[in-house]
């Protein structure tokens, strides 16, 4: 695996995607081969008028394993949570996945904005 040098990066594109969460881990940002990404804001959304639904936010890297972000953290009815934002950005390396479960589907909205590094 190739990281692209970040100081001499060629272009930084902004991305911002949404998601409806569901009861299964799944793969929300994947980063393409040859480029970095800087995860600046994760913000959860609980659109549960009623109940408060939890939320989990993983990492898989090379290493083949998830490594939890938030694990299992209530969000109240009609909510938000920053999981993360610019204060505490990281990087997604060639390959590394951020991934995505809630407790109950549907009831938990998730915005990921995140800028592709590319040095090509």
């Amino acid at each position: 695996m190739a990281n692209p040098n970040i100081v001499n990066v060629s272009s930084i594109l902004g991305k911002t995607d949404t998601f409806a969460l569901t009861t299964t881990l799944t793969a929300l940002v994947t980063c393409a081969t040859d480029k970095v990404y800087k995860v600046n804001t994760i913000i959860a959304s609980n659109i549960d008028g009623t109940n408060a639904q939890n939320i989990t936010i993983t990492v898989r890297t090379d290493a083949a394993t998830d490594k939890a972000i938030a694990s299992t953290v209530s969000v109240p009815a009609d909510a938000t949570l920053v999981v993360s934002d610019k204060n505490s950005s990281f990087y997604l390396e060639e390959g590394d996945i951020l991934k995505g479960q809630a407790g109950s589907n549907s009831d938990i909205e998730l915005l990921v904005s995140y800028e592709i590094l590319d040095d090509a």
